[in-house]
């Protein structure tokens, strides 16, 4: 498993259920779980099936210096990674495809995109080209403060290089779904629908963010729905992908407004969702394993997922996230082993951002740093469990929202 954060935590863990495993690097929460870290380069090590986590190394190619060693990977080539580390990439393909998105331009050019956001209506939303770490959109209906987004990315201000190209989108209206489907080349297998909350605060106000939480099965996405994406989007996708010689092995993950007018996709990321994974992947059991080895085999034809239950994940962030989080906060509630000092039944603590002090006790070390999973029959159940476990563990200046699936729960009632 490569990668550090509470989405790695979470594959791991679920794979460690039939297999053993090591995680490169790891982080502290993850190494007091019980599964092997270590700092060694994915290269170097001898493994049945790599995983990789974040997009940065599959973005910088390591699939394909995995897959020249022979070795069985999770991810796409940089070939594929193209569709989550450039905007304008995915827009084209998108228009290629005939994957039904939202009207767009591309511009480097400040008064061309300038003259172009004029002509829109809001809300406006402005992407960063590059990789931006999930914050990379702004979606406002203040024109002003898009005209200024505008001009702080397209000069360098604010994602330096990644942010000197950018996409200006319609907006959309809708309730959005992470839609994730596991990819072998040539077969692909939805898996759960999810729905994970960017904003940092409740009722979805201010900063954009990684994900604040998320909750699986989306319950109000209906199977028509579910299939009119996989009509409309993945299938052509797949096909696209064929046409251009890109044999995708991996996760698929789309970004999908459900409008009025049917879905549509609002981005493709090449990897497991964070914090979807976290909901997702424990609802899949001892089978996680058996899954992806399918995938970096091309052997996914004819599989299949049995997911049982619900889960939600509250995502306790540092004081200052996203803009400037803090670091070297002690965090309270865990034991040694990372999870609940005073053990709450089905909830799991994966770690985003930790480390241990010289004390040996766990503290802050990034904007995310846990993310409290709650397992239950149903969403409610999980919820509070979620909310339940979080409250338990607590830090200076921890930030987290308190309507995560707040309305799917209330659905299901």
């Amino acid at each position: 498993m490569v990668g550090s954060g509470a989405r790695e935590h979470a594959l791991a863990w679920a794979l460690a259920k039939s297999s053993d495993v090591i995680v490169t690097p790891g982080n502290a929460g993850i190494a007091a779980h019980g599964l092997t870290c270590v700092n060694t380069p994915a290269s170097e090590l001898d493994a049945d099936l790599f995983v990789i986590g974040p997009e940065r190394p599959l973005v910088d190619g390591l699939a394909d210096q995995l897959r020249a060693q022979g070795k069985r990977v999770v991810g796409p080539g940089v070939d594929g990674a193209k569709l989550e580390g450039s905007k304008a990439f995915m827009k084209e393909f998108f228009a290629a495809a005939g994957v039904p998105s939202a009207a767009y331009g591309t511009f480097v050019d400040e008064e061309t995109a300038q003259a172009f956001l004029a002509t829109m209506s809001p809300p406006y939303v402005i992407k960063t080209d590059g990789l931006a770490a999930g914050k990379g959109v702004l979606v406002t209906n203040d024109l002003e403060e898009a005209r200024l987004d505008v001009h702080d990315k397209l000069s360098g201000a604010s994602f330096g290089a990644a942010g000197t190209t950018v996409v200006i989108e319609e907006g959309l209206d809708g309730e959005e779904c992470s839609f994730h489907v596991l990819c072998d080349g040539t077969s692909v297998l939805a898996l759960l629908p999810a729905q994970d909350f960017k904003r940092v605060g409740d009722d979805d106000q201010g900063a954009n963010t990684g994900g604040m939480g998320a909750y699986a099965p989306m319950s109000s996405m209906s199977v028509t729905q579910r299939d009119d994406v996989m009509r409309l989007a993945i299938h052509p996708t797949l096909a696209e992908l064929q046409r251009r010689g890109i044999d995708f092995r991996g996760v698929l993950y789309a970004g999908i407004m459900l409008t009025p007018s049917g879905p549509k996709v609002l981005e493709y990321n090449v990897r497991f969702g964070d914090p979807e994974t976290e909901v997702m992947v424990p609802l899949y059991g001892e089978g996680l394993y058996d899954l992806l080895r399918r995938v970096a085999e091309g052997r996914l034809a004819g599989a299949r997922a049995t997911p049982s239950g619900a889960a939600v994940t509250v995502v306790l962030a540092s004081r200052g996230y996203p803009q400037s989080p803090r670091s070297g906060d002690v965090i309270h509630g865990l034991g040694p082993d990372g999870q609940l000092a005073l053990p709450h039944e089905n909830v799991i603590i994966f770690h985003a951002g930790t480390a241990r002090n010289d004390d040996g006790q766990f503290v802050t070390s990034g904007g995310r740093v846990l993310a409290v999973t709650g397992l239950g029959a149903s969403v409610g159940e999980a919820r509070r469990r979620a909310y339940d476990g979080a409250a338990l563990v607590t830090f200076e200046g921890s930030v987290r929202r308190s309507d995560i699936a707040k309305s799917a729960s209330e659905g299901e009632q």
